[in-house]
């Protein structure tokens, strides 16, 4: 008689340790998808800026992959995804990803003893992944206070703000029993862990710094140095975004499916939308505004991918370059100097789509029904998200600015911040305004004339 093999034991001969090899293969990639969005959104706004302020831009997108992965291994996981306080997870839980192996994340002191927090996938994975999270949510900040802020305070800006900020609400509704979640507000991939934090907070620091212009003295022209690098930016956080919102399915599984096709559905319908908005109230389509607008319709998405069908996915693109171009065009109108359109693009959008997931959500993509009630859920945790984000955010940065210089003074900020805070510059060529121009200590610069036939006949002294 044949030996009867169950589904048990099928699954434990293809993962052994209950690690399941596709789940855990996809989260790798995710991983290294949302790792190389940094590096695209430091792309995407030193394209932005002027032309001698592209590295200061670019440094500050780079060190947080630094400064911040390093505060996840030590103690920022943990005050994420510990055993659960009201504020913080237990600091000392996975302190230096102690009990993090590769092995299912341990549940014991935080739900069913023997549980997994998450299943199928090595602890070490999910904590890898989620700390990409951490790496650019403040690095989104950074498109706001361009070419406004000097580097050692926007270090200490960043160390106080993902403690104050990130962390709380990574746990709050990604953390085991976070209340959150407890409650039944929903965030797929970072609507308002990521966008409503950074781009509220942005707010904030936009409100407590003085615009390019007050600070220069004189009216700026703000027209994007370099048009293909925003184009490279966002090719590369559109790449990359398919592993922000499908791996944040946490598997190879249906959801995933959902999200992927969902972000593609999003951006590309918004990158459309946003394009013939500019097409007919400015009268030529752009392609910084085709690129913005697919950065509008991903951050958009990005809570309800999860949720949501694809016909919704629609709806959400179209309502985000609609709502995100009238947020941008209307603090621009009121006099706020957001550099690169933050807080309308990644803080609105994420707000929007938050509350669009408690109206579009369908039960069978992923558990929710979208309804009234999940709706309030929805809204009231937006508002609140946005509410504390600011309130924090702009207490961060007036507290800093009564113990430190923040603010680069005229000069440095004329000169460009690239030579005068790093000593380098972006562009090297001969006419490059940005280049520091040579002193008159130096003496007169010498040259050799010659005769028609090419002898050396002196030498001539240039001032």
């Amino acid at each position: 008689m044949a030996e009867t093999i169950t589904a048990d034991a099928v699954a434990d001969a293809v993962a052994p340790g209950g690690i399941d090899a596709g789940h855990t293969a996809w989260i790798l990639m995710s991983c290294a998808l949302v790792n190389f969005m940094t590096p695209g959104l430091a792309f995407f706004y030193g394209g932005l800026v002027r032309r001698n302020h592209v590295l200061s831009i670019i440094i500050q997108n780079y060190v947080c992959m630094g400064i911040i992965t390093l505060i996840w291994v030590v103690w920022g996981f943990s005050l994420c995804f510990g055993a659960s306080g009201w504020f913080y997870g237990d600091p000392g839980d996975f302190v230096m990803l102690n009990r993090v192996s590769g092995a299912p994340l341990p549940h014991e002191g935080r739900g069913k003893m023997g549980e997994a927090y998450v299943e199928g996938i090595p602890g070490l994975v999910f904590a890898a992944y989620q700390g990409m999270f951490a790496v650019i949510t403040p690095a989104l900040m950074t498109g706001a206070f361009a070419e406004r802020i000097k580097f050692a305070p926007f270090l200490v800006f960043v160390v106080l703000w993902v403690h104050l900020v990130y962390f709380p609400w990574c746990h709050w509704v990604w953390g085991p029993n976070g209340w959150l979640m407890t409650w039944g507000v929903c965030d797929f991939a970072g609507g308002l862990v990521v966008h409503v934090t950074a781009g509220f907070s942005a707010l904030a620091t936009v409100m407590a710094l003085p615009s390019r212009e007050k600070l220069e003295g004189a009216p700026v022209d703000t027209t994007p140095h370099n048009v293909p690098y925003v184009a490279l930016g966002t090719a590369l956080l559109w790449f990359g975004w398919f592993g922000f919102n499908g791996g944040s399915a946490l598997g190879s599984d249906s959801v995933a499916a959902y999200a992927l096709i969902n972000t593609e559905i999003s951006a590309s319908v918004a990158l459309l939308v946003w394009m013939f908005i500019e097409w007919k109230l400015e009268g030529k389509p752009s392609l910084v505004g085709v690129c913005v607008g697919a950065i509008a319709g991903l951050a958009t998405i990005t809570p309800a991918a999860g949720f949501v069908k694809p016909w919704a996915a629609v709806v959400i693109g179209t309502a985000s370059a609609i709502f995100c171009y009238a947020c941008v065009y209307g603090l621009t109108k009121m006099g706020y100097d957001d550099a690169l359109d933050v807080w309308g693009v990644h803080g609105m959008g994420g707000f929007l789509g938050t509350c669009l997931l408690g109206v579009l959500a369908e039960h069978d993509v992923n558990g929710v029904s979208g309804d009234w009630n999940q709706f309030k859920k929805q809204l009231a945790a937006a508002l609140l998200c946005a509410i504390y984000s600011f309130v924090v955010a702009f207490a961060l940065m007036k507290g800093l600015m009564l113990v430190m210089d923040v603010v680069p003074d005229v000069e440095m900020v004329r000169s460009g911040l690239d030579y005068s805070m790093h000593g380098m510059l972006a562009h090297n060529s001969d006419d490059d305004d940005a280049k520091p121009k040579k002193s008159a200590a130096r003496g007169p610069e010498k040259t050799e004339e010659m005769d028609g036939s090419g002898a050396k006949v002196g030498i001539r002294l240039d001032p």
